[in-house]
């Protein structure tokens, strides 16, 4: 028989100091993990497991961001399933028998259907000579010039790769079956090479996006390329998405993702020494920098300019090149008080940073208490952080000065409550001294109280980044990123993707630039 599991023993409550609770804390949570592992090998093993049976929730009260007097959603009103649609043949069927009858008109039924086959053309080119000895041949049309694939085709294997995720090879089959004669290195050409227009499409969506938003969601994922760990951050809003992969999650590669297609990098001005001061910057390098005017385009020119101030040190370089970098974006054009949407991750902290409610809870909600009071403590902390948030939520509609210094007070008391729980008292003192961040909603309503627009562009990055792994060549890593930033801005504006590659490729023209219609969607608010 297994011995039972030791207990540990009561402590006196003049016994318990906070270093005494932290430490019933650490083996409270070793026990779940020793639990979650015996369950497990038990499964290994093909013993009977304890079932997973999350607890009710219909006797809960208001203690969730999504309470709503009833879980089923209102059904919207009914759409016409086919009035929109192109009818491409019409036959019309008459009975098999016709007796004396009066004629009244025709029922219609519409099937819609799809087909897949080949459609291969033969240029006949034909070829002269003139008198002078010099050839004349016909031209191909534009667009296809010196290659064997049509527009159409390459439409569909960009649409398939980047909006369907089908997998390289899953996609060479594919196209085979289909009846295309055509090699996986020609396939992993189209999917990668000669994509200029759309690399620069993408491009104009970040310029664009920053000159016509005030504030920006933002966050990063994991990206390896060329079989090593990378990251890919994403900067959007419910106007445009911008995926970028570089192999580092810095602050300095959050300002150069900023910074993407200026010609100005890196500025020393008034606001660049201003960064540097408030990070502390030694106080006789900050009045040398204080003198100097200077404009950099390349990372490898400020690093020499750098060695030749005798900036030597590895925190001052860093707080130095930061500052230039925000100097630089200051300098085209990004106010000061443009606000940056994040969880609390440290390298977004730059400009006007707001943090994200669900983030924030999600560090209380994590806590593993140590016995019932602890479990009612928590429960209180987060039943009052909810109320907080509705009343943000009311507050964004009616922006009410006297209710905007109520909520201070009222998120000052619960960041200042003391319980019998000492980690929930430093998680919410935590949470205190990023007052300034969660409540910025305050002083701007328009700003959302949380991250999800973000997280929920990227997760279909993550998608294909788990479908297909990493990326082998930059080409194709600057490709994922060029169509997951199109396709996410499409989606945005209700464009379907597969007429906007249609568009783009066989010069239909009928879609305008996303930068355009960035702008146009700003203007109307």
């Amino acid at each position: 028989m297994n011995s039972p599991k030791p207990k540990l023993p009561e402590i006196n409550e003049e016994d318990r100091t906070p270093l005494v609770d932290v430490l019933l804390e650490i083996l409270a949570w070793q026990q779940k993990q020793i639990d979650k592992l015996e369950q497990e090998i038990l499964k290994l093993k093909g013993e009977t497991t304890k079932p997973d049976i999350k607890p009710s929730s219909m006797d809960k009260g208001g203690s969730s961001e999504n309470d709503a007097p009833s879980s089923k959603k209102k059904k919207g009103p009914r759409r016409s399933k086919k009035g929109n649609l192109i009818i491409d043949e019409t036959h019309i069927i008459q009975p098999d028998e016709i007796p004396n009858s009066r004629f009244k008109g025709y029922q219609e039924r519409v099937i819609q259907d799809i087909t897949f086959q080949t459609h291969n053309i033969c240029y006949r080119l034909a070829e002269y000579t003139t008198p002078e000895g010099l050839t004349i041949v016909g031209q191909l049309p534009d667009g296809i010039q010196g290659g064997s694939f049509g527009n159409n085709l390459i439409a569909f294997i960009l649409y398939q790769y980047h909006h369907q995720h089908v997998t390289q090879p899953l996609l060479l089959e594919q196209i085979r079956d289909l009846g295309v004669d055509i090699s996986s290195g020609k396939l992993s050409h189209i999917l990668t090479e000669d994509l200029d227009d759309f690399h620069a499409e993408k491009d104009e969506l970040l310029r664009t996006g920053l000159s016509v938003s005030q504030y920006i969601h933002t966050d990063d994922t994991g990206a390896r390329h060329k079989g090593e760990n990378g990251y890919c951050t994403h900067i959007g809003n419910e106007f445009f998405a911008w995926f970028s992969s570089t192999e580092s999650k810095s602050r300095i590669n959050f300002l150069n993702c900023l910074s993407q297609g200026k010609t100005t990098l890196y500025t020393l001005n008034t606001g660049a020494i201003e960064y540097m001061a408030q990070n502390k910057l030694p106080v006789a390098l900050l009045a040398i920098l204080e003198n100097i005017s200077v404009r950099i385009n390349t990372a490898s020119d400020w690093c020499e300019w750098m060695d030749q101030q005798g900036i030597v040190k590895p925190r001052h370089r860093k707080i130095v090149t930061e500052g230039a970098l925000m100097g630089g974006l200051l300098d085209q054009g990004i106010p000061s008080d443009f606000s940056i949407i994040s969880d609390d991750a440290g390298q977004f902290n730059v400009f006007d940073h707001a943090l994200c409610w669900i983030h924030a809870e999600r560090v209380i909600n994590r806590l593993i208490p140590l016995n019932d009071d602890h479990v009612k403590a928590v429960g209180e902390a987060r039943e009052q952080l909810w109320s907080i948030y509705h009343d943000l939520k009311a507050y964004k509609l009616n922006p009410v000065t006297e209710q905007a210094d109520s909520i201070r007070q009222h998120f000052q008391t619960l960041c200042s409550t003391k319980t019998c729980y000492e980690t929930l008292n430093q998680a919410l003192k935590r949470m205190g001294e990023n007052q300034h961040e969660l409540l910025r909603v305050l002083d701007k309503p328009y700003l959302p109280l949380h991250n999800n627009l973000s997280e929920r562009d990227i997760r279909d990055y993550v998608k294909k980044r788990k479908i297909s792994g990493s990326t082998r060549s930059d080409a194709g890593r600057k490709a994922r990123d060029t169509f997951a930033s199109l396709k996410k801005t499409c989606r945005k504006h209700d464009l379907s993707f597969w007429d906007y590659l249609k568009d783009r490729l066989l010069g239909v023209g009928d879609i305008s630039p996303l930068s355009e219609v960035i702008r146009a969607a700003a203007a109307c608010g």
